[in-house]
């Protein structure tokens, strides 16, 4: 009889082992999540989704009509934090009900943000909630306090603006931190972040002001620094629109290309219809200029100053300092985004205009470089940029630092990042084994291009952080009709993917990475 009962528990310590840990480790069931006390604000939504059945509140172009039919089932947490006066903080928290990895995955945003990220869209690299929770992460994203329909009143709002800056992150984070301990009776053992664009900005803000709050972060391509960037934006826009005889129209953008990719595909040592490090490619516009009369084939004297414009950096007349990069050779597919017309990008209008002159009638056509930047390092730098380069607290506690760039970039240089990886290398010796940077031929803004165009960020920093294992290299594929039909690796700056002069040029395996 005892030895029956003993057989008996042993059986049911086998059965319980075998049953998924979260559910075993739940404090709270879901719908009681709604009571929770958050320190600076309230929970607003808590229910249980069914696995494929998620409808966003809100849908958008970018987001594809199948990114939620395999959603495993999960907790859905909102939240409204309120950390100062004018705070109006949105969140949510999506959590496992069924097998949860035990570990975070914060995500980020792009443009002004103003949307929770459900999905990272397509054509994009991996970062989104949707992406996470596959992966067995509880999740969280935020609008960073405000909607898109919000974005003059929140530029030209302290408290929103700092939110936007870098509160809203932080204060998600923790409030994040606090519903997964409720939910499964115990805080996540590792913390990720995974951003691109603003959300690589947000990823950087995070190590310097708030080093404790994750354990590795993704900065893709980020945004940053903000003000710098946002005066380019208006600065190319200027050059390009305010005179009608720069005015490139889109149709002459892939001549331009062509030409460009010619000059220097095969610097790699392989011709591949792609630039491999665009740092070194020279390249003058004037050999495109018209002979006679404009036509599709050839660039009048001011189409060539804007494209010189275009894809050189602003500098300060009297400092003769870089302000902001201009986009590299290899991305003039993509022009329009910033000399498109009629006006500049508006991320860099609405940006002075709101947040540095407080003026919703001012002419970006009045823009003055030099003051605009002096003005804006007064006003709003200190809030929205994430430029210090002393990461000593986030490399202390071990924190590990993935950034990545597209060379084909249609938004921003990847230079702007180079510039920021070198200031915290002069600023810290060395990256050691906690810091590496990736620059990606082909590859558009978070996504897209011509080259192999998607890879795995997050993989890649699971295996540093939770295993040591520093990544040498990280490969990139690009797919047709579905099916992988070209490999590459992508390598860590300064190195550059080079052909070995064997085998396929369309297979990762047969390209090292070397100094240029």
């Amino acid at each position: 009889m005892r030895r029956a009962k003993t057989l008996g528990w042993l059986w049911l310590g086998t059965f319980l082992t075998l049953l998924p840990t979260p559910v075993l480790g739940q404090d709270l069931r879901c719908d009681q999540l709604s009571s929770l006390h958050l320190p600076h604000g309230n929970v607003t939504v808590a229910h249980a989704v069914a696995a494929g059945a998620f409808v966003p509140p809100t849908r958008t172009d970018a987001i594809a009509p199948d990114a939620f039919r395999e959603l495993p089932a999960f907790c859905r947490v909102a939240a409204t934090l309120k950390p100062a006066t004018d705070s109006d903080i949105k969140i949510e928290v999506w959590l496992p009900m069924v097998t949860w990895n035990g570990k975070f995955q914060g995500v980020g945003n792009g443009g002004f943000a103003g949307t929770i990220t459900y999905s990272a869209g397509r054509g994009a690299i991996e970062r989104g909630m949707s992406e996470a929770l596959k992966r067995g992460y509880a999740t969280a994203s935020t609008d960073t306090g405000h909607s898109t329909d919000q974005i003059p009143a929140f530029l030209g709002n302290g408290d929103k603006l700092v939110d936007f800056g870098y509160r809203a992150v932080h204060e998600m984070t923790v409030a994040a931190k606090l519903i997964v301990n409720a939910f499964y009776g115990a805080r996540p053992k590792l913390s990720y972040w995974n951003g691109c664009s603003t959300g690589g900005r947000q990823g950087l803000m995070e190590a310097q002001r708030f080093p404790a709050d994750y354990d590795g972060i993704i900065a893709g391509a980020p945004a940053n620094p903000q003000s710098r960037l946002s005066a380019w934006n208006v600065y190319v826009g200027q050059v390009a629109l305010k005179n009608p005889t720069n005015t490139i129209p889109p149709s002459k953008y892939p001549m331009i290309h062509e030409a460009v990719v010619n000059a220097c595909d095969s610097l790699d040592g392989v011709k591949d219809g792609l630039i491999g490090d665009p740092s070194q490619c020279r390249f003058d516009f004037k050999s495109l200029a018209c002979k006679g009369d404009d036509s599709p084939a050839c660039l009048t004297a001011g189409q060539i100053e804007t494209a010189r414009t275009v894809t050189s950096a602003a500098i300060d007349s009297k400092t003769k300092k870089t302000i902001f990069p201009g986009l590299a050779l290899g991305s003039e597919l993509g022009w329009g985004t910033k000399i498109g017309g009629p006006n500049p990008s508006s991320l860099g209008t609405d940006y002075f205009k709101y947040a540095v002159f407080s003026d919703p009638t001012w002419d970006w056509r009045t823009f003055d470089l030099q003051n605009a930047v002096a003005r804006a390092d007064r006003v709003a730098a200190s809030i929205t940029d994430a430029s210090n380069p002393d990461l000593v607290g986030f490399k202390q506690r071990g924190g590990k630092l993935l950034l990545f760039h597209g060379w084909q970039d249609q938004n921003f240089s990847a230079q702007s990042t180079i510039n920021y990886y070198r200031s915290v290398l002069d600023t810290m010796s060395s990256p050691g084994d906690w810091m590496r940077l990736f620059l990606a031929p082909g590859i558009g803004h978070c996504g897209g291009g011509e080259g192999p165009n998607a890879f795995d960020a997050v993989s890649a920093l699971e295996e540093w952080v939770e295993k040591g294992q520093i990544p040498s290299r990280v490969i990139a594929t690009r797919r047709t009709d579905g099916k992988v039909d070209r490999t590459r690796p992508l390598c860590p700056y300064p190195s550059v993917a080079f052909y070995t002069g064997k085998g396929s040029t369309d297979d990762a395996v047969n390209f090292v990475c070397r100094a240029p």
